[in-house]
C-alpha cells in the first residue's frame, strides 16, 4: 500500500536543530525539502531516513530502535538506519537516506543520498545455482524472488503461479480493498514491469502437476518439464469448501484471490443481506468490510465466541461486542444446513435471508505436490531450520511449511502473511547456500473497523492469560502463558509494547 503524505511537521532540518534536542537513543521527526524525515541518534552517530514505513505508511517515530535498525509500530517491518534497506517483511521497499552533519552543537540534514549501485553480495557458499524455480505466486513465492534479485543473484528465476493475477497484497483483500477504502493500484505487490526489469520469468495461470525429484524437474499441466537446481514450494493454502446443498450457487463465495474479492465487491453493490459462515479472522474481516459497504450481515459459526481458540475468551467477547456495535448479528453454536436462492437454512432450524453468502470456514495447506513427490509431510510440508525439505535442494515456505520454532520449542505451521514473506526471503538466502536459520517470531495483525489487533508469538494452547489494561477501552495487552512462560502477546493500540514483546522473544532464544 502506498504511504500517505501530509503537510510537513516538525523543524526544517536543513536549518538545523540543537544537538541537545536529540538525546542518545532519541527519535525526532522534521522535514527536508517538504519530505518528512526521521532523525535517530545512536551514540555520536545520527541517522536520517524517511519518517514513514514503506509498507502502509506507519510512523517510524513511534517504532522501536534496535541497534542500527528501526521497526515499524504497525506491522513490524524493519529497516536499516544506515542504508534504508528493508530488512524484514512486510516492507519490501527501502527508505530514503539523507546526509547528516554536526556543527557548533547543532545537527543539519543535507541532501538526500543517492542509492548506491547494487554490488554482488559476498558469499562463501560456492557457485550459485543456475536456475531456481518457485512454485506459487503468493507472499512466500514473491518474497523469495524479490530477495534473490536484491542479493544480486544472476541466475534464472522462474516463478509459476496458477493465479491469473500478479502477486497481490492479500491481507488487503479482506480489509481495506474489500471495504472500498483501498484503490486498485495498491493491490499488486509490484507492477508488471518489475518482473521484466528484474528478469523474473513469471508465468501466471500455469499449473504444476508434478515434481520429478530424481530428474530435478517440475511437470506442468501441458506436459512440459522444467529443470531446476533449487526448488521452492510456496503453494500456500486453499479455502475449505462447503459441501452442503446449495454451496455451488453463484452467490456463494470464498475469499482467497483477487478475483474472489472482486466478485464479492461486485455482488455487494446490489445485495441487502449477507450471511458469513465462520467467525475466523477472514470471516469477521469480511463482515466488517461488508458492513462498511452498508450490507446487513449475519455471522454463523459453531463456536461459543468468535476467535476464542486463538485470542481467548476475553478478546473473543470484545470482538463480538465490537461487531455487534457495528450492526453484525451473530448466530453462534450453529451452522448452515443448506443454502437456497435467497436464504440459508441453519442446523437449528432457523432461516436467514441472504442475497450473498461468504464462507470463511478455514483453509488447508496445498501439500499434494509434495506428497506425490515423496517429500515428508505432517499436516504441512516438513522443513528443517533452513526451510529445506526432506529432499535436498527443495525448500518450502509459507502456509505449507511446518518448521522447528525455537520460541515455542515445537514444530509449527502458521497461516500468516508476514511469516510467509519472511520465510520466502530466508529460503532465498538458503537456496543461495547462505545457511540462515529461520528464527523470526511469528507476527500477524487483524483489522476490524478501525480497531487493529497485533499478535506476536504462537500459542496453540495456554494455561493462563494475563490481561494488562482495559480490553473494552481498546487499550490492552494480553500475555498467553503456559507453565509460566509467555508464548504469545496480543495488543490493541499498544504498538511499542508489541514490538518490545517481539524483541524479548527473539532475545530469549538468541
Amino acid at each position: 500500500m502506498a504511504s500517505t503524505h501530509s503537510e510537513p511537521s516538525g523543524p526544517e532540518l536543513a536549518l538545523g536543530i540543537a544537538l541537545t534536542d536529540l538525546p542518545d537513543g532519541g527519535k525526532l521527526v522534521g522535514h527536508r525539502d517538504g519530505e518528512p524525515v526521521l532523525l535517530v541518534r545512536r551514540g555520536e552517530e545520527i541517522f536520517a531516513v524517511t519518517a514513514t514505513c514503506s509498507h502502509y505508511g506507519g510512523p517510524l517515530v513511534d517504532g522501536l530502535v534496535v541497534d542500527e535498525s528501526v521497526r515499524c509500530p504497525w506491522h513490524h517491518a524493519c529497516f536499516d538506519l544506515r542504508t534504508g534497506e528493508a530488512l524484514r517483511a512486510p516492507a519490501l521497499s527501502s527508505l530514503a537516506c539523507w546526509s547528516v552533519e554536526q556543527r557548533g552543537g547543532r545537527i543539519f540534514v543535507g541532501e538526500k543520498r543517492k542509492k548506491p549501485s547494487p554490488a554482488p553480495r559476498e558469499s562463501n557458499a560456492g557457485a550459485p545455482p543456475e536456475r531456481i524455480v518457485i512454485v506459487g505466486g503468493g507472499a512466500a513465492g514473491f518474497a523469495a524472488a524479490e530477495r534473490l534479485r536484491r542479493e544480486q543473484y544472476q541466475g534464472a528465476i522462474l516463478m509459476i503461479s496458477d493465479d491469473e493475477a500478479l502477486p497481490v497484497d492479500r491481507p488487503n483483500l479482506s480489509k481495506d480493498y474489500l471495504a472500498g477504502k483501498a484503490p486498485e493500484d495498491w493491490i499488486p505487490l509490484r507492477k508488471e514491469g518489475f518482473y521484466a526489469k528484474n528478469n523474473i520469468d513469471l508465468r501466471l495461470g500455469t499449473k504444476v502437476t508434478g515434481i520429478d525429484v530424481r530428474a530435478s524437474e517440475v511437470v506442468l499441466a501441458d506436459g512440459a518439464k522444467v529443470a531446476f537446481d533449487r526448488l521452492l514450494l510456496a503453494t500456500g493454502a486453499e479455502p475449505v469448501r462447503l459441501t452442503i446443498p446449495g454451496a455451488d450457487q453463484p452467490h456463494v463465495h470464498t475469499l482467497r484471490s483477487l478475483a474472489d474479492s472482486r466478485r464479492i465487491i461486485a455482488q455487494s453493490g446490489a445485495a441487502r443481506r449477507a450471511v458469513v459462515l465462520g467467525a475466523s479472522f477472514i470471516g469477521l474481516e469480511v463482515a466488517a468490510s461488508l458492513r462498511t459497504r452498508g450490507v446487513e450481515v449475519h455471522v454463523v459459526a459453531p463456536e461459543e465466541r468468535p476467535m476464542e481458540r486463538v485470542l481467548g475468551p476475553q478478546m473473543g467477547d470484545f470482538i463480538r461486542a465490537l461487531h455487534e456495535k457495528n450492526g453484525v448479528v451473530f448466530h453462534l453454536r450453529d451452522g448452515a444446513a443448506s443454502i437456497g436462492a435467497g436464504e440459508v437454512l441453519l442446523n437449528s432450524g432457523s432461516a436467514l435471508a441472504a442475497d450473498m453468502v461468504v464462507a470463511g470456514i478455514g483453509v488447508r495447506p496445498r501439500v499434494d505436490l509434495a506428497e506425490a513427490a515423496g517429500i515428508a509431510t505432517d499436516r504441512g510440508v516438513l522443513v528443517d531450520a533452513y526451510l529445506e525439505t526432506s529432499v535436498p535442494g527443495i525448500y518450502a515456505a509459507g502456509d505449507i511449511a511446518r518448521w522447528p520454532d525455537p520460541h515455542s520449542g515445537e514444530n509449527i505451521r502458521v497461516e500468516h502473511w508476514v511469516v510467509a514473506e519472511r520465510q520466502g526471503a530466508a529460503a532465498a538466502l538458503n537456496m543461495l547456500g547462505r545457511r540462515k536459520t529461520f528464527t523470526d517470531v511469528p507476527f500477524f495483525w487483524s483489522q476490524h473497523y478501525d480497531i487493529p489487533i497485533n499478535y506476536v508469538g504462537h500459542a496453540e494452547g495456554w494455561d493462563a492469560i494475563e490481561v494488562e489494561g482495559d480490553i473494552a477501552a481498546k487499550d490492552c495487552l494480553l500475555r498467553f502463558k503456559r507453565g509460566g512462560r509467555v508464548l504469545a502477546v496480543a495488543t490493541i493500540f499498544r504498538d511499542t509494547e508489541s514490538l518490545q514483546a517481539e524483541l524479548a522473544m527473539e532475545q530469549s532464544t538468541a
